[in-house]
């Protein structure tokens, strides 16, 4: 079967990727670990081709190629195999590494950095009468240890915000959900307002930071010290790297006698540590944020991400019982589950402080994936089961229910093979329709799935440098196989954040009125539309594996005493409304039909984005 395209003739293959030869937990196989986007199985090439910044006429000395990634999860994010990873030691929120070609005309004061050489100053005509002296030799400049390796974005990735960028003072948050935005550089400040950058979440105005740890995918060490106001204080890191990659990881740290290192295990193939948190202990409590950022420098620039910043918690009196501090959603009984299910000896000091205070504050549930395979009621421990049991225990029924879309809203899509019922609108659909314990079963198509339209990929602020559209791999050789997939697309659109030009990194579901004034549930979370992320059920359903380790935080209305959150219209600048601050506009805006799914992997040669770039995969 073949369907004609823009982009030639996209043969669909009759596989349908499932993942019966998967092993248990545990397990190792004797083969290489392929990327696990989408499970393409033998169509999907051993690795992504790398696209270039294409030009007509002028070229660009390319920068040091960044390893490439695989469609499984967002761009940094997609699963890779341990023993081809990425070539530098971070791992830059990129799709393959880039080669610049540049159109002509969009030379000329673009801001690309085009000599290969930082000494290019011309000679300085001397003023004395007298012979000149002929030039010293330039000596080579000796290499700092702590020096950031190579960007393949170019030397701009690493100039510095603006000053008035980051807050001076405490900025003015709302309380009610806890739920913000990062800042984006390049926006009018009231987009700004209420936002957060990483350098003000570590700030001493949060708190007087004893110890952190860092859960994350990615990892630029250098640039991740330079965000803490004094690099004194112990940092664990806490990364699914193995062999190479692992040692990368390490030798960037070696500057930096405060970091320290706790490897996630992934016993499940193609799995990945996906999960975004930061533990941050203080003199005055502790405080959780669980966000959807990478810890590199791409994503706190010029990208939608969100997160939810729990209060800052107070410790315990002394002699208070194990259950001293639960809230009512069970928050820290299943962050300290989530927390042990690492199995790791270097978060137990973590566990210890985490059981020392209290976190009867927090009116969110977590929800939470870790690799394995579970039956019974563990079932319900992990991914979209854990969801579906809090949306059936804590949820309430809305009249007309069947009427209300479910809407996701994600950075990378994995495969789900050729037939939508099998999980998409199956497993995955009955979790996310589940509304209280009367909730009805519907067989009809019950999600609207938010993607990113062509045309706002190409437009994006400053697309390929670096490149956002790698943030988005969504493959040719995943694409062709769910053709059927493409009528939930819709695009993105953000005028109310002011951000419809700043690339969606940030992954949310929610349930939303057929009016889109209400919503009965929303979720943030690290997870993407994956059976990797979300579990797929095994064996006649008596049996759910999961790849990766993933966390979010649901809000539920019952836990802020409403029957349903009534959506904010006009988040900034910050105000005291009790409106859910949903990242981008509602109702969604259905595809045209010249509208395309971004696809990282096929040339888009004519339609250069704004700064007349082309992205073209070699």
């Amino acid at each position: 079967m073949s369907q004609d395209s823009h982009h030639g003739k996209w043969t669909i293959s009759s596989s349908d990727d499932d993942d019966e030869a998967v092993p248990l937990s545990g397990t190792t196989t004797s083969e290489p670990r392929r990327p696990a986007a989408s499970g393409q199985g033998s169509h999907r090439p051993a690795s992504p081709q790398s696209p270039r910044l294409e030009a007509a006429t002028v070229d660009v000395k390319p920068e040091p190629a960044d390893a490439p990634v695989s469609s499984l999860a967002d761009g940094s994010e997609a699963g890779r195999p341990a023993s081809t990873d990425q070539l530098n030691a971070s791992k830059y929120e990129t799709s393959p590494s880039l080669a610049g070609k540049r159109k002509k005309e969009a030379l000329d004061g673009s801001g690309w950095a085009l000599s290969d050489s930082d000494d290019d100053d011309g000679d300085v005509k001397g003023k004395s009468l007298g012979k000149r002296a002929p030039p010293s030799p330039k000596t080579k400049k000796p290499k700092v240890e702590t020096e950031r390796p190579p960007s393949p974005h170019g030397r701009l990735y690493y100039i510095d915000e603006p000053e008035d960028f980051f807050e001076s003072s405490i900025p003015r948050l709302s309380d009610t959900y806890r739920f913000y935005l990062n800042k984006v550089t390049g926006l009018d400040r009231k987009y700004n307002s209420g936002a957060l950058h990483i350098r003000d979440i570590l700030s001493p105005l949060f708190g007087t930071l004893k110890e952190s740890a860092q859960f994350n995918y990615c990892f630029d060490i250098a640039w991740m010290v330079k965000q803490y106001p004094s690099e004194d204080r112990p940092v664990l890191i806490v990364h699914g790297d193995k062999r190479e990659a692992k040692a990368r990881l390490l030798q960037q740290a070696k500057p930096f006698p405060h970091i320290h290192f706790c490897q996630a295990k992934l016993d499940i193939a193609f799995g990945t540590h996906h999960t975004k948190m930061m533990l941050l202990w203080y003199e005055e409590g502790f405080r959780v944020i669980i966000l959807t950022s990478n810890l590199i420098r791409a994503d706190w620039y010029q990208k939608t991400q969100g997160m939810w910043m729990s209060p800052v918690f107070p410790r315990l009196p002394e002699g208070s019982g194990e259950s001293a501090g639960e809230s009512p959603t069970s928050f820290k009984r299943d962050l300290l589950e989530y927390l042990a299910s690492y199995r790791a000896p270097e978060l137990e000091e973590w566990i210890r402080r985490i059981g020392a205070h209290d976190l009867s504050e927090a009116r969110v549930y977590l929800v939470g994936s870790t690799p394995g395979r579970y039956v019974g009621s563990d079932m319900e421990r992990w991914g979209h089961l854990r969801l579906r049991k809090l949306l059936y225990d804590h949820a309430d029924p809305v009249p007309g229910e069947e009427r209300w879309p479910v809407i996701g809203q994600f950075s990378s899509i994995g495969s789900m093979g050729l037939d939508k019922t099998k999980w998409l609108t199956g497993e995955f659909q009955r979790t996310m329709t589940t509304l209280g314990k009367s909730s009805l079963r519907y067989p009809g198509e019950q999600c609207l799935h938010f993607y990113i339209s062509f045309d706002r990929v190409v437009t994006a602020v400053r697309l390929l440098c670096p490149p956002a559209g790698g943030s988005l791999p969504y493959s040719i050789q995943t694409a062709q196989k769910q053709l059927w997939l493409h009528s939930f697309f819709h695009r993105w659109k953000a005028t109310a954040t002011g951000r419809s030009h700043a690339m969606p990194h940030i992954k949310t579901y929610m349930r939303a009125s057929p009016d889109f004034t209400e919503l009965a549930w929303f979720l943030v979370t690290s997870a993407n539309l994956s059976k990797a992320a979300w579990g797929a059920l095994e064996k006649n359903s008596t049996q759910v594996m999961v790849r990766s380790y993933e966390l979010g935080v649901l809000y539920v209305p019952s836990a802020f005493d409403m029957k349903t959150f009534p959506v904010h219209k006009s988040q900034f600048p910050v105000s005291d409304s009790a409106g859910f601050p949903v990242p981008f506009d509602l109702p969604p805006t259905c595809y045209s039909p010249k509208d395309q799914p971004w696809i990282w992997n096929i040339p888009y040669s004519q339609a250069p984005d704004t700064h007349g770039n082309v992205w073209v995969p070699s």
